[in-house]
Protein backbone atom coordinates (compact mmCIF):
# COMPACT_ATOMS: atom_id res chain seq x y z
CA UNK A 1 0.00 0.00 0.00
CA UNK A 2 1.07 3.37 -0.62
CA UNK A 3 -0.44 6.86 0.54
CA UNK A 4 0.54 9.63 -2.62
CA UNK A 5 1.47 12.76 -2.25
CA UNK A 6 -1.47 15.20 -3.29
CA UNK A 7 -0.13 17.28 -5.99
CA UNK A 8 -0.94 21.37 -6.43
CA UNK A 9 -4.00 22.46 -8.24
CA UNK A 10 -3.23 23.03 -11.69
CA UNK A 11 -4.43 26.17 -13.12
CA UNK A 12 -6.13 24.94 -16.78
CA UNK A 13 -4.29 26.35 -19.89
CA UNK A 14 -6.20 28.86 -22.38
CA UNK A 15 -5.13 26.29 -25.08
CA UNK A 16 -7.32 23.47 -23.49
CA UNK A 17 -9.97 25.70 -21.76
CA UNK A 18 -12.23 28.76 -21.97
CA UNK A 19 -12.80 30.44 -18.65
CA UNK A 20 -11.41 29.79 -15.08
CA UNK A 21 -10.66 25.93 -14.84
CA UNK A 22 -8.74 24.69 -12.23
CA UNK A 23 -7.92 20.54 -11.73
CA UNK A 24 -6.33 18.20 -9.33
CA UNK A 25 -4.03 15.04 -10.55
CA UNK A 26 -5.71 12.23 -8.17
CA UNK A 27 -4.20 9.40 -9.53
CA UNK A 28 -1.32 8.97 -12.77
CA UNK A 29 -0.75 5.39 -12.87
CA UNK A 30 2.92 3.75 -14.04
CA UNK A 31 2.52 0.74 -15.75
CA UNK A 32 1.11 -1.53 -15.93
CA UNK A 33 -1.45 0.73 -14.92
CA UNK A 34 -2.90 3.62 -17.37
CA UNK A 35 -5.22 5.06 -15.14
CA UNK A 36 -5.42 8.82 -15.18
CA UNK A 37 -7.81 10.74 -12.15
CA UNK A 38 -8.66 14.36 -12.04
CA UNK A 39 -10.78 16.34 -10.17
CA UNK A 40 -12.16 19.30 -12.58
CA UNK A 41 -13.53 22.37 -11.22
CA UNK A 42 -15.00 24.92 -13.72
CA UNK A 43 -16.40 28.47 -13.16
CA UNK A 44 -19.85 29.30 -14.46
CA UNK A 45 -19.33 29.20 -18.48
CA UNK A 46 -16.34 27.59 -17.97
CA UNK A 47 -15.67 24.45 -20.47
CA UNK A 48 -13.07 22.61 -22.64
CA UNK A 49 -12.32 23.03 -25.83
CA UNK A 50 -13.00 20.05 -28.73
CA UNK A 51 -10.65 16.77 -27.52
CA UNK A 52 -10.96 13.24 -28.24
CA UNK A 53 -9.05 10.61 -25.62
CA UNK A 54 -7.59 7.85 -27.64
CA UNK A 55 -9.09 5.72 -24.99
CA UNK A 56 -12.43 7.17 -24.45
CA UNK A 57 -13.43 9.07 -21.14
CA UNK A 58 -15.93 8.92 -18.00
CA UNK A 59 -16.83 12.25 -16.51
CA UNK A 60 -18.80 11.59 -12.89
CA UNK A 61 -20.30 14.97 -11.76
CA UNK A 62 -19.97 15.23 -8.32
CA UNK A 63 -21.39 19.04 -7.79
CA UNK A 64 -22.57 21.86 -9.67
CA UNK A 65 -24.53 21.61 -13.08
CA UNK A 66 -22.69 21.23 -16.15
CA UNK A 67 -22.48 20.72 -20.20
CA UNK A 68 -21.38 18.05 -22.18
CA UNK A 69 -21.88 17.78 -26.24
CA UNK A 70 -20.74 15.04 -28.58
CA UNK A 71 -19.32 15.99 -32.07
CA UNK A 72 -22.84 16.75 -34.46
CA UNK A 73 -24.91 15.64 -30.92
CA UNK A 74 -27.17 17.97 -28.80
CA UNK A 75 -25.80 19.68 -25.19
CA UNK A 76 -26.91 17.55 -22.57
CA UNK A 77 -27.11 19.00 -18.97
CA UNK A 78 -25.10 16.90 -16.45
CA UNK A 79 -25.53 16.99 -12.37
CA UNK A 80 -24.00 15.44 -9.15
CA UNK A 81 -24.59 11.87 -9.59
CA UNK A 82 -24.76 11.46 -12.90
CA UNK A 83 -21.88 9.63 -15.05
CA UNK A 84 -20.79 10.36 -19.25
CA UNK A 85 -18.50 8.46 -21.21
CA UNK A 86 -17.24 9.37 -24.04
CA UNK A 87 -15.89 6.44 -26.12
CA UNK A 88 -12.33 6.10 -28.28
CA UNK A 89 -11.70 8.97 -30.67
CA UNK A 90 -14.89 10.81 -29.88
CA UNK A 91 -14.59 14.46 -29.89
CA UNK A 92 -16.72 16.32 -27.28
CA UNK A 93 -16.37 19.33 -24.77
CA UNK A 94 -17.82 19.39 -21.64
CA UNK A 95 -17.87 22.51 -19.14
CA UNK A 96 -20.20 24.06 -16.28
CA UNK A 97 -22.93 25.50 -16.40
CA UNK A 98 -23.89 29.41 -17.44
CA UNK A 99 -24.54 30.80 -13.99
CA UNK A 100 -22.96 27.79 -11.91
CA UNK A 101 -19.71 25.88 -10.92
CA UNK A 102 -19.33 22.00 -11.63
CA UNK A 103 -16.94 19.79 -10.28
CA UNK A 104 -16.41 16.19 -12.16
CA UNK A 105 -13.84 13.59 -11.86
CA UNK A 106 -12.64 12.99 -15.50
CA UNK A 107 -11.16 9.18 -15.98
CA UNK A 108 -9.26 8.06 -18.77
CA UNK A 109 -6.35 5.80 -19.76
CA UNK A 110 -3.08 6.78 -21.17
CA UNK A 111 -2.32 5.39 -24.28
CA UNK A 112 -0.09 2.57 -23.40
CA UNK A 113 4.16 1.89 -23.53
CA UNK A 114 3.64 3.06 -27.04
CA UNK A 115 3.59 6.66 -25.59
CA UNK A 116 1.20 7.93 -28.24
CA UNK A 117 -1.48 11.00 -26.91
CA UNK A 118 -3.69 10.50 -24.68
CA UNK A 119 -5.67 13.36 -25.94
CA UNK A 120 -6.14 14.98 -29.06
CA UNK A 121 -7.02 18.76 -28.65
CA UNK A 122 -8.80 20.52 -31.63
CA UNK A 123 -10.86 24.65 -31.68
CA UNK A 124 -12.03 26.23 -28.29
CA UNK A 125 -15.82 25.46 -27.72
CA UNK A 126 -17.53 28.85 -29.88
CA UNK A 127 -20.30 30.76 -27.31
CA UNK A 128 -22.84 29.53 -30.37
CA UNK A 129 -21.84 25.88 -29.49
CA UNK A 130 -21.75 26.25 -25.81
CA UNK A 131 -25.62 27.37 -26.36
CA UNK A 132 -26.66 24.62 -28.40
CA UNK A 133 -26.65 26.95 -31.54
CA UNK A 134 -23.94 24.97 -33.78
CA UNK A 135 -21.49 26.73 -35.65
CA UNK A 136 -21.52 27.04 -39.67
CA UNK A 137 -19.61 24.80 -41.52
CA UNK A 138 -16.81 22.20 -40.26
CA UNK A 139 -14.53 23.12 -37.48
Amino acid sequence: MEILPKQPSAKGPAEMFTGDVWFDVVYRGEEPSRMRVNVVRFSPGARTAWHRHVMGQTLHVTDGAGLVQARGGEVVVMRPGDTVHTPPGEWHWHGAASGHFMTHLAMWEGAGEDGGAETEWGAPVTDEEYHGRPAPGPR
